[in-house]
């Protein structure tokens, strides 16, 4: 096993970005009235980018990391299933602000810009196998002292990976919104949610709307940095039937309104060619267009599903390392861990008002929670003046 520099070293982490860009306004379209929707490089928020090569036996597989810092213990951090690494850039950038540690995101197998020789096994042991590998790869035998946090699907992978005892220097663990009883609930439900979905966007601006605009990010600095890492460019152009209809119509509207005010004052002149126009634009997205598309198919890792969340709850219970799990909502709770957090088996925060992806929404506050939980466990100390507020669960 390698690690192999992909891109350049920053020399130093640069400063950090204004924070609390929120989406809790209605958003609209239309002159005077639009936000910023350009996307915003990872740079901004980690110090290195590089790629952490795992051999095989058969085949050499390329794990793309984004890490700032080097002493502290280290903060792996696994995304959800769909999204990656990026979706912690907002959160890494704050933390490190805030404790002495290293921050490393990963992007897991079949996501981000993760090359493997099969994208298509998703299984919790062989994803669990992978992290083992990367821990490897990047520190040999002795590595320095780690703390598993993982989101969804990816604080399943935590879970089973402290489980198999594939990190020997394990800390503790943090698992963010994902518990077994509701996550299996939603199972039923998941392959409507994904088919409702938009399959191709017009742009990366274009998506990193969208996710703000359908909720799943509500925060739009981090949906600025993340979204990136959620969809790709079409490797043919496709025309444009497969884009969304509610985007293609938003967009036409957008640039109507404009053309409007513009020719307001041509009188008759500035409405001859309005119909012409409008066709145009909708000929020019239908041939025209390369448009962005997921990176992932998740619909096709159903069978896996089950596997990532099935036992969940009791594998997070035994993990004798200390344990803190984050939650959108009290609700989520199931019997085994409502048991387990009145025995005082792990420590439990909820974050109200946020979406799932709970680290991207309010950054700031998982970041908190987190720091004050290493810092009351003695894994690292403060710095730059924070100060812990210490829950009573």
């Amino acid at each position: 096993m390698e690690k192999n520099l992909h891109l350049n070293r920053l020399p130093s982490r640069p400063p950090l970005p204004a924070r609390g860009i929120q989406s809790g306004s209605k958003m609209r379209m239309g002159p005077g009235r639009k936000r910023d929707f350009s996307p915003v490089p990872w740079s901004q928020y980690f110090e290195n980018m590089e790629d952490v090569e795992v051999e095989n036996e058969t085949s050499t597989d390329s794990f793309r990391i984004y890490s700032s810092g080097s002493e502290g213990p280290v903060l792996l951090l696994l995304h959800g299933g769909g999204h990656s690494a990026l979706s912690w850039a907002v959160f890494s950038a704050v933390i490190f602000n805030w404790i002495k540690c290293r921050v490393v995101a990963v992007d897991l197998r079949a996501h981000g810009d993760t090359t493997v020789n099969n994208s298509e096994d998703l299984s919790a042991e062989t994803m669990s196998k992978d992290i083992g590998k990367v821990i490897e790869a990047l520190y040999g035998e002795n590595p320095p002292p780690i703390m598993l946090i993982g989101h969804s699907m990816g604080g399943a992978i935590a879970v089973h990976t402290a489980a198999a005892n594939l990190v020997p220097s394990l800390l503790g663990i943090c698992v963010i919104d994902v518990v077994e009883g509701t996550a299996m609930d939603a199972l039923n439900s998941m392959q409507n949610f994904l088919r409702s979905r938009p399959k191709t966007f017009k742009s990366l601006e274009n998506a990193i709307e969208w996710s703000v605009k359908s909720g799943q990010i509500r925060n739009l600095e981090s949906a600025r940095v993340s979204m990136g890492g959620q969809v790709k460019k079409c490797e043919d152009p496709v025309s444009s039937p497969g884009i969304s209809k509610t985007i293609i119509e938003g967009i036409i509207e957008e640039e109507e309104e404009e053309e409007e005010e513009a020719e307001g004052e041509g009188g008759e002149h500035g409405n001859e060619g309005e119909s012409n126009n409008k066709r145009k634009k909708e000929d020019d997205l239908e041939v025209k267009e390369c448009p962005y598309t997921w990176r992932i198919e998740l619909a096709k890792t159903e069978k896996y599903w089950d596997g990532w969340f099935r036992g969940l709850s009791s594998l997070f219970l035994s993990c004798s390392v200390p344990k803190l799990l984050l939650l959108a909502g009290v609700d989520r709770l199931d019997k085994d861990l409502t048991i387990g957090q009145m025995q005082g088996k792990f420590q439990m925060q909820v974050l109200p008002q946020c979406g799932h992806a709970v680290h991207e929404d309010a950054p700031e506050k998982v970041a908190e929670a987190l720091a004050t939980f290493m810092v009351r466990h003695k894994f690292t100390e403060t710095k730059g003046g924070f100060q812990c507020m210490f829950p009573a669960c």
